[in-house]
């Protein structure tokens, strides 16, 4: 499995990416720890030029949406961009080998533990004011206040160190949750250009979460604009380091990454709408944002 997966990986690295309707995009994350500093600078486009290639993307997959992949051409039939869905996915990885692969293999060997650790809760801290809101939308009313007292009680440190130790106690919840629980359809699932998988509910739910950052209702100075601005690339390298390995499996070693991220992302989403589904009982777990949150 290794060899097909370093083979993989040079298909990918010299453009030979198989992507298309039946063929299997060679795509996810290798180790490159002996790559040095310099080599990673030469190869990594910048983030202009990167952000100016996503909108592209961005545009060509809203043309493309206009028609859906037949039925009898789709691996999935929860699918219904699959052709658009594969290209972009493909530019996904694209991304991901000359940009946030080496800089997470960078951050997970060079940034001391307490220091990834600091970060994490910052992240988790700015995510506390979506999951009080919409842990009271949706019922869950304990969830709401101690997700409310932990934001208030480490704004002193924006989140940089927990002084509550309440982290085991508090289920993250997102709009997307609580769209589902008030019985709004999941609609189509869609690749995004450098966010990953979402399904349509999933999308319109991260707008709104995106827009309860409290960095961006409370945050005026510079110095908290320059920390707002950095939490989606920080956030995405962190997340990206946390899950090398097992994202490293499935861009390499997978028969078809494109449809195990699918499936990975369908199991994960419904472990976290299970209690709104079905009435059950869920266990707390983190956004899946490697594979993508919905």
């Amino acid at each position: 499995m290794l060899g097909n997966g370093m083979m993989n990986r040079q298909r990918y690295m010299s453009g030979d990416s198989l992507s298309g309707d039946k063929a299997i995009p060679a795509a996810f994350v290798p180790d490159q720890g002996s790559v040095a500093g310099d080599s990673r600078a030469n190869h990594a486009p910048s983030v202009n030029r990167l952000a100016t290639k996503a909108a592209i993307v961005g545009m060509a997959c809203l043309m493309a949406a206009c028609s859906t992949t037949p039925p009898d051409e789709r691996t999935d039939e929860r699918d219904t961009f699959e052709n658009a869905n594969r290209s972009i996915y493909d530019f996904n990885m694209k991304a991901d080998t000359y940009v946030l692969e080496p800089a997470a293999d960078f951050y997970r060997s060079s940034v001391p533990e307490g220091g990834q650790r600091a970060v994490d809760q910052h992240l988790r801290w700015a995510a506390m004011p979506s999951t009080a809101i919409n842990s009271t939308l949706q019922g869950k009313f304990e969830n709401a206040g101690l997700a409310t007292l932990n934001f208030l009680v480490n704004g002193l440190t924006l989140g940089f160190a927990d002084l509550t130790n309440d982290e085991d106690t508090i289920e993250q919840e997102d709009f997307g949750q609580t769209l589902a629980a008030y019985k709004t359809p999941q609609g189509p699932y869609v690749m995004m250009p450098l966010l990953g998988p979402r399904t349509g509910r999933a999308l319109a739910g991260n707008v709104v979460d995106f827009a309860m950052n409290p960095l961006r209702v409370f945050g005026s100075g510079k110095e908290v604009r320059a920390l707002r601005q950095a939490q989606a690339p920080v956030g995405a390298v962190s997340f990206r380091a946390k899950t090398f390995d097992a994202f490293n499996e499935v861009k390499y070693n997978a028969i078809d990454p494109y449809a195990r991220t699918r499936s990975f992302y369908y199991q994960t989403r419904l472990g976290l709408l299970e209690d709104r589904v079905t009435g059950a009982s869920t266990t707390s777990e983190d956004a899946f944002e490697f594979l993508f949150d919905e």
